[in-house]
């Protein structure tokens, strides 16, 4: 076999540490392995070569034994085992060094289920990629019912679960579960399971207690082994019913990717064949996948968009230093619609803070606190926060009518219309009442925070705090940096968004910051190919390629037509020749209208009717060029503007604010890999190797 180990040669070693236990009730001995890379819950343990090895002398010394019942395997505290160790995989530069790794895995982690006694996992912490395969390849398990998370989220990175995952998940839970994990969660913003719902699905045997998981899943071990009990398992279903749900799954891949995101397709069809293929079969047909992803652009780029949003979004480029922060006692939003609402549940649950809003009548502001308390009973009902947890945070959400009620508020967020005059009017009046310290954010998505706070007594304070709808789902912040906002402003800024989890990117005052921007660039030049003649399902269709959470047009009656119509206005006054105006889009909101679709997903004739009269209709493909072709533009301009302070940032808001694929890497790795980037700029944007193969 190949030797790979010095390709990992910064592997962080987890170490296979083992120990005899005296089982209860007469059962015997159980060796029991405990994974530990020696660092504390922060740096969870993963599997590079050498703990490999490791593990794999842990099991020869068991074997070897005959004065052992069984074998258990578990973790240190807080963490059972997240997977491959994914640092050394871009060093990887030969397939049969992919091979290599994809092989080494299956040869040891099988060895579990191979031993001459039973194994057991106790799955104590956090399971995801190879912590979850290595638990399925034992015998038994079990799950602690604190475990925060257990996920298959290869796919999401561009990979497959490739030891062992897409061969004894389905046949142990069977396909139509097994896909929920595979598939189904990693295509959905990489969703977590819980021990319950881990258990639930049947992934695991038992679930006990986090205080004294390890003494229960022991004495439960001891009862299997003697016979007083029995673990029993419904049969996975190896007919219709497992070629039925692939199929529903493949539906639902191809309508969301159309063939743009290898790792989903490769993971569904080695799911597809594990029915009828023996378990050598099964894991040969995943050595195979996961060479041939792991030497693919997708994964390189999925490893790029995973370090920017584990790495570079905890540490923000431009920062100012977190000691210049101002502590944040109390919370005021101006405003009590819906935004409004959204944002002061936020505050409230993460800084657990007082949080006042403000509106101009009785009846809005009631309505607006009665939307964020609605909210909390959801979240109740949900068992996400507890009766003491949901009245607390009631509690904090309160209304006032006069702004007299932010005197001693540290942070004061406006949510009003977005209009620069009532904006500024708004942040006057705020000057009267707060103190000199308060820092004023503004949520504007597109508007200058530089000219709103132009004129106050204190413009330095102001800062822009751009939040993206669905504000507690969407992970990311853009914290807008006026021309005369302050170091400590700015640092209170991104102190405050820490707190509220949000992933912060420090962002210039230009025109519409960043994600808005390139995505209001990339649907004025869909709608002007469709203004020209284009059908509006060609344009549509053209943007598959990129593999984005939802079509051009279908995402701009989410938005709403209104809403983007103001912001390519104030993105046409700042760039003409770039942002035009199109006069039929204006016409399509002047005639109220929601959206192209209908709620049958029927184009809405109307729709086809305002737009329609061009005489130069384009090909997909050709939309797609010239679609590709400003994006470069414009996106090279806003580095050279400094609107952030490299591509990764824009990578990064993309991924964050708008959905962006993984496995794309974000915008600016799609357009090297095109070449157009070269085409359009005479350069490309990262250097080769990065977020590609070298």
């Amino acid at each position: 076999m190949t030797d790979i180990t010095g390709i990992f040669r910064d592997e962080p070693v987890t170490h296979a540490l083992v120990r005899d236990v005296r089982l209860p009730y007469g059962a015997g001995t159980l060796a029991l392995i405990t994974l530990d890379n020696g660092h504390d819950h922060t740096k969870p343990n993963t599997f590079g070569p050498q703990g490999l090895a490791e593990l794999d002398a842990a099991l020869d010394r068991i074997a070897a034994r005959d004065d052992i019942a069984a074998v258990g395997v578990t973790g240190k505290p807080f963490i059972f085992a997240v997977g491959a160790d994914l640092k050394g995989v871009p060093l990887i530069r030969a397939r049969e060094d992919a091979l290599a790794v994809a092989r080494l895995g299956h040869r040891v982690f099988r060895r579990l289920g191979e031993l001459p006694v039973p194994s057991f996992a106790y799955v104590n912490g956090a399971a995801m990629g190879g912590g979850v395969e290595i638990a399925l390849h034992c015998a038994y398990r079990t799950i602690s019912s604190g475990v925060p998370a257990v996920a298959l989220p290869e796919t999401f990175l561009g990979l497959v679960p490739g030891w062992g995952g897409t061969y004894l998940l389905p046949r142990l839970i069977g396909a139509e579960r097994a896909l929920t994990v595979i598939i189904d969660n990693p295509m959905a913003q990489n969703r977590m399971l819980n021990g319950r719902k881990a258990r639930d699905l049947g992934i695991a045997d038992a679930i006990f207690d986090s205080a004294d998981f390890l003494e229960e899943s022991l004495a439960w071990t001891a009862r299997v082994l003697t016979g007083e009990l029995t673990v029993e398992r419904p049969e996975a279903d190896t007919g219709a019913a497992w070629d039925e749900a692939v199929a529903r799954t493949r539906w639902n891949v191809e309508g969301r990717f159309h063939g743009a995101a290898p790792s989903f397709t490769r993971a569904l069809d080695l799911v597809a064949a594990a029915k009828d293929r023996t378990r050598d079969e099964g894991f040969a047909a995943e050595d195979e996948a996961l060479a041939d992803l792991i030497m693919s652009d997708e994964l390189r780029a999925g490893l790029y968009a995973f370090d920017l949003t584990q790495k570079r979004a905890k540490r923000p480029a431009g920062a100012p230093a977190k000691d210049l922060a101002r502590p944040v006692t109390k919370v005021g939003v101006v405003g009590a619609g819906l935004m409004a609402s959204q944002l002061a549940l936020l505050f409230a649950r993460r800084l657990e803070v007082p949080v006042v809003l403000t509106d101009l009548d009785r009846e809005r502001l009631d309505k607006g606190v009665g939307q964020a308390h609605g909210e909390i009973d959801t979240l109740l009902g949900k068992g996400r926060v507890s009766p003491d947890q949901a009245n607390r945070l009631k509690s904090l959400i309160t209304g006032s009518l006069t702004k007299d009620a932010f005197a001693d508020a540290d942070f004061v967020i406006e949510a009003v219309f977005e209009e620069m005059a009532v904006k500024r009017k708004v942040f006057a009046e705020l000057e009267e009442y707060v103190s000199a310290e308060c820092v004023l954010a503004t949520n504007t998505s597109s508007l200058s925070v530089t000219e709103m706070a132009s004129g106050l007594r204190h413009p330095e304070r102001v800062v822009g705090f751009h939040f993206f709808n669905p504000v507690a789902v969407l992970p990311l912040l853009e914290v807008v940096r006026g021309e005369r906002t302050d170091e400590a402003t700015l640092a209170t800024a991104f102190a405050a968004g820490k707190r509220l989890k949000k992933s912060c990117v420090l962002v210039k005052d230009a025109p519409a910051f960043v994600a808005n921007r390139i995505l209001l660039r990339l649907m004025a030049e869909i709608v002007q190919t469709v203004d020209e003649g284009t059908p509006i399902e060609v344009a549509e269709r053209a943007a598959a390629p990129l593999g984005l959470p939802m079509p051009p047009f279908v995402l701009m009656g989410l938005v709403g037509p209104a809403i983007a119509l103001h912001v390519n206005r104030t993105l046409h006054d700042a760039f003409p020749e770039r942002f035009p105006l199109s006069e039929k889009f204006a016409a399509f909101v002047a005639a109220g209208k929601g959206g192209v679709y209908r709620p049958d997903l029927t184009l809405d004739p109307e729709a086809v009717e305002i737009f329609g009269g061009g005489t130069s209709p384009s090909t997909e493909e050709q939309v797609l060029d010239r679609a590709l072709r400003a994006l470069a533009e414009e996106i090279r301009i806003m580095l050279d503007e400094g609107v952030v302070a490299a591509p990764q940032d824009i990578d990064l808001c993309m991924i964050l604010g708008a959905g962006w694929p993984f496995h794309l890497g974000g915008i600016t790795p799609y357009l090297d890999r095109t070449g157009i980037s070269e085409k359009v700029n005479g350069t490309r944007f990262l250097e080769p190797g990065v977020a590609s193969l070298p």
